[in-house]
């Protein structure tokens, strides 16, 4: 029961039923008294016009005493100056329609209990047709107006009771309202219940599948339904991020596996020759082999810094970007290198990051130089908006079925480009995820005579 009342379906339910409650009850409430007041305001009327008549009645010179012939069909009673009753229908024992026992204008409320009307005597009779069928039972209930006649000799008090009809269907409205709202109110949230019930149904589905997928088994998705709404919405949400985790594992996954292979080349041949280094040291020239040694730690550090710089790119928050001149790029890139020749059209201005795009440069310029035969040549440009640096050189070049792939992590081509002496295979990755964390982009573009290397970025805002 706790679980149940902790629930979404309960709780949407829950508010359903007490939002309808109070919505209809006060409705309800409304209503009634808005008849009843009706109901009221008519007989008050009913009972203005009757004692108006008598008023009308006794002006013409008629004694209080004749009334009970003249005027038929009319709740009443006349007093003299003095207060004392003169004429009244029903005949009173007891009790009067005098409100307070004093006169007061306007429309005030009356109870006659039922020992207080005998309708034995004669002057009941002009009445008897609006008394009612059990009024010596219950009692009459009336609405009574006070007025004068015109000598002011007489008071006169018209009276009214509420329309019997009308207010048996007020009290049959009212008991079918008591009744009805909370019944309709627990139906709305039962309705409720059921359709938050159906309308989580995908929800479940979507958290059963995802408690059931784990970080082997990141290719599976959660079911997404048609209805195009909210829910629909998440669920590709979902599946979008799973997608993105499963390309996240792979990667690492695949990566961890390439960079342990790549480690344990070097350290196995280190390990190697200093094992024969102590096993005969009288047989190895120990200068040679801690000359090969220090290499293959030399290999290992530039490894190691590489996989540093692509977690950092992988991992950190974009760092804040400046204006940077791509011509002082290319100058501090190719300083002190030789056969390497740069080209600067115009200044162009990107927005990055001052040290790694010297970074993307010198991996573009070393990867350049390895492969040409005669010289490299570094171009800076504005073209359509973004800042180009281009790289071209004049070795072999790349074939088209690998110039999207060479930019990928540990990727070595097959044919001599790659395979050279100590390339892990890192440096066009670093490049690529440098332009990316730029907003710009990496690609091989079509070069005959070798292969040319191009980065665009976005150009900084002049204003900026």
């Amino acid at each position: 029961m706790p679980r149940l009342t902790k629930s979404t379906r309960f709780r949407v339910a829950l508010t359903a039923f007490a939002a309808s409650a109070v919505a209809l009850g006060a409705v309800s409430v409304w209503l009634v008294i808005d008849a009843q007041s009706r109901l009221e305001d008519g007989a008050a009327q009913v009972a203005r016009a009757r004692a108006a008549a008598i008023v009308q009645v006794l002006n013409t010179g008629a004694k209080p005493a004749d009334l009970w012939w003249l005027v038929r069909d009319s709740i009443y009673e006349v007093a003299d100056r003095d207060g004392k009753r003169a004429a009244s229908c029903p005949g009173l024992r007891s009790g009067s329609l005098v409100p307070e026992g004093r006169f007061q204008r306007g429309d005030h409320v009356k109870t006659l209990e039922p020992y207080d009307i005998d309708l034995s005597l004669r002057e009941s009779g002009g009445c008897a047709p609006v008394l009612g069928d059990h009024v010596e039972d219950e009692g009459l209930r009336v609405h009574v107006m006070a007025e004068t006649s015109g000598d002011s000799k007489y008071s006169v008090y018209g009276a009214a009771r509420v329309d019997d009809a009308g207010q048996a269907a007020l009290d049959s409205v009212r008991m079918t309202l008591l009744t009805g709202v909370p019944v309709i109110a627990l139906l709305i949230g039962a309705i409720a219940w059921l359709a938050v019930r159906r309308s989580l149904r995908p929800v479940e589905a979507i958290r059963s599948e995802v408690a059931e997928i784990g970080a082997h088994d990141l290719s599976r998705r959660v079911p997404a339904p048609d209805s195009r709404d909210e829910i629909a919405k998440l669920a590709g949400t979902m599946n979008t991020m799973l997608a993105r985790l499963d390309t996240a594992v792979t990667r690492q996954s695949r990566f961890t596996s390439d960079a342990s292979h790549e480690l344990r080349t070097p350290l196995a041949s280190l390990r190697t020759q200093l094992e024969v280094l102590l096993a005969h040291p009288d047989r190895l020239d120990w200068r040679e082999a801690c000359g090969n040694a220090l290499l293959d730690i030399t290999r290992l550090q530039d490894l190691v810094a590489d996989l540093v710089l692509l977690g950092k790119l992988d991992n950190s928050a974009p760092e804040r970007l400046t204006p940077v001149r791509l011509s002082e790029v290319v100058e501090s890139g190719l300083s002190g290198r030789r056969g390497v020749r740069s080209e600067i059209e115009g200044s162009p201005v990107v927005l990055g990051n001052r040290g790694r795009l010297e970074r993307l440069l010198r991996n573009l310029v070393d990867n350049a130089q390895r492969h040409a035969r005669t010289g490299v040549v570094v171009s800076a440009s504005t073209v359509d908006g973004f800042g180009v640096l281009t790289v071209t050189d004049d070795g072999q070049g790349i074939p088209a079925e690998d110039r999207e792939r060479v930019f990928d992590r540990f990727v070595r081509l097959d044919d001599g480009r790659a395979r050279d002496d100590g390339g892990a295979g890192l440096g066009l990755a670093i490049v690529a995820d440098i332009a990316r964390a730029h907003g710009g982009t990496a690609e091989v573009a079509e070069y005959d005579g070798g292969a040319r290397l191009v980065v665009q970025l976005p150009l900084a805002d002049p204003r900026s």
